[in-house]
């Protein structure tokens, strides 16, 4: 039984013997494999820092060269500036050089002629000395002739010349005034004469109507329209009247406004050559044409400034001097006026010794107030010189609008000559009438108490101002207002003014309500 065991013990100790040198063996083998793999990372990650290296080494010398190119390139520049000024300065040395000859050169002429001029004042000097001695000599002479000295005989001549030149002069200044008192209103005329002569302008008077040439008399039925829509829209859009007779080829504008009747005629020709005719295009094509004729007022008050060489006036007072245009003065066109007072301000003005541009620049727009009176309360005179003050004209152009009518004092010169140029002016034969001013206040009356009432959204005299027409907003005037408010307006228009006749006043919304003032 001993044996056995004995057997098993070894077989124990000869397999633990055997386990231990195999896991000797296989640490060993793990431990070659650990390393080989160790070597071998190491030497993929010596590859790798060697490649990225040498990527770097190539990539620094990449912009080594980028910078070195950069550095070379502005040294370049730098060199090429250093040159160009370098040249400059060669030019500029070179032209100081040719100045500095020509300096000296006048210098030595100066020099030359200052010698000469030397000699010359020695010469006079030497004249001068044998003058006073023969001068000398001769006073003494005359002297022991007069038995006088030369200062006793100086005295003498004094007193005598000094009595004779008090009475010379007291016959001298009765004879000035007396000439000047029988040449003052003579002189005084002959500028008025003058500056009236040289300024001579032709004298147009304004009328209430404009005829518009049609291609053929078959273009009337297109104007007037279906029931006449047409006719009616354009007269609604512009405020004028249009008159189609038997006329051969031709309408007629009616309106007292020739603003308005400018632009209706303007809307009219344009619709004529498009060809389509319908209340939309209408209304399109009188907004056309008043944007043009925004752009005419510019251009006519631009022209104006041209013709009186005033120069500076404000945009907008331009725009409005271009409206005095279509405005009239006792039917005598107001721009035109206007001009003829600046020229005739300006003609007195250079004649009297005053600064004639300020003069043309008062006798323009002296009644600028004129074209924005009708919608705004106050004289035009007052309206001048709101207008002046608020684009900043000088004092004496407002104070001479403010005086032209002699509202105020006059306080310069100014404002005296302006006042005699706008009486010359409006004084002259056919220049003004005074029935088609009072015609066109008339007009103008009837669209102030038209739309002096509520819900009136415009108003246009017509025919002559033998009918109002009034727009009112439909929102409003009820169909039975409308036809209280045209009784209404009659009643006002019968109560505060004054007319031939009769006036037919027409309320237009839905349909049209008709009442007359009798």
């Amino acid at each position: 039984m001993e044996l056995p065991f004995v057997e098993l013990v070894l077989v124990v100790l000869v397999s633990l013997l055997a386990g231990w040198f195999l896991r000797i063996i296989i640490d060993r083998s793990r431990t070659n494999s650990a390393e080989a793999l160790a070597k071998k990372m190491v030497a993929d990650a010596e590859k790798e820092a060697e490649t990225l290296k040498r990527e770097k080494l190539i990539e620094a010398k990449d912009e080594f060269l980028r910078l070195k190119q950069v550095l070379d390139d502005e040294h370049e520049r730098k060199r090429n500036e250093l040159l160009e000024i370098e040249r400059q300065y060669r030019d500029k040395e070179h032209t100081l050089n040719r100045k500095l000859d020509k300096i000296e050169r006048k210098e030595a002429e100066n020099e030359r002629l200052g010698t000469e001029l030397e000699d010359k004042i020695k010469i006079q000097k030497v004249k001068e000395n044998n003058l006073d001695r023969l001068i000398r000599e001769q006073n003494l002479k005359l002297e022991k002739i007069a038995r006088m000295t030369t200062e006793e005989a100086i005295d003498q001549l004094k007193s005598n010349l000094t009595d004779q030149a008090k009475q010379q002069s007291a016959e001298t200044i009765k004879e000035i005034r007396d000439q000047a008192r029988r040449q003052a209103n003579r002189e005084a005329q002959e500028i008025i004469v003058s500056a009236i002569q040289r300024s001579a302008a032709d004298h147009t008077v304004e009328c209430t109507v404009s005829v518009v040439n049609l291609p053929s008399d078959e273009i009337k039925g297109r104007i007037i329209g279906r029931e006449g829509r047409n006719i009616r829209a354009f007269e609604n859009a512009t405020g004028v009247e249009i008159i189609v007779d038997d006329t051969p080829e031709a309408v007629i504008i009616s309106g007292f406004d020739p603003l308005r009747r400018e632009i209706a005629r303007m809307a009219l020709e344009k619709l004529m050559a498009d060809g389509r005719i319908h209340p939309g295009r209408i209304e399109e094509t009188v907004n056309k044409a008043e944007k043009e004729m925004d752009e005419k007022l510019v251009a006519i008050g631009e022209q104006a400034m041209m013709d009186t060489g005033v120069h500076g006036l404000h945009s907008e007072l331009v725009i409005i001097l271009g409206k005095l245009q279509f405005r009239t003065s006792y039917g005598q066109n107001v721009l035109q006026h206007s001009i003829e007072v600046s020229l005739l301000a300006g003609l007195m003005a250079a004649e009297l010794g005053l600064e004639a541009k300020l003069a043309k620049r008062a006798g323009l727009l002296h009644d600028i107030g004129k074209a924005v009176d009708r919608g705004t309360e106050g004289t035009h005179t007052e309206l001048g010189v709101e207008l002046a003050r608020k684009y900043k004209e000088s004092r004496t152009i407002v104070e001479a609008i403010a005086s032209h009518h002699e509202d105020v004092e006059f306080t310069s010169l100014v404002g005296v000559l302006i006042q005699a140029a706008d009486a010359i002016s409006g004084s002259r034969p056919g220049a003004r009438r005074e029935t088609l001013e009072g015609y066109i206040k008339r007009l103008a009356k009837l669209e102030e108490v038209a739309e002096s009432f509520h819900g009136v959204s415009k108003s246009f005299a017509i025919q002559a101002g033998r009918e109002v027409r009034i727009m009112v907003e439909h929102d409003k005037i009820t169909d039975a207002q409308a036809e209280r408010l045209a009784s209404d307006i009659a009643q006002k228009i019968q109560e505060e003014m004054e007319y031939p006749g009769q006036i037919k006043v027409t309320v237009i919304r839905e349909f049209r309500a008709v009442d007359f003032a009798k």
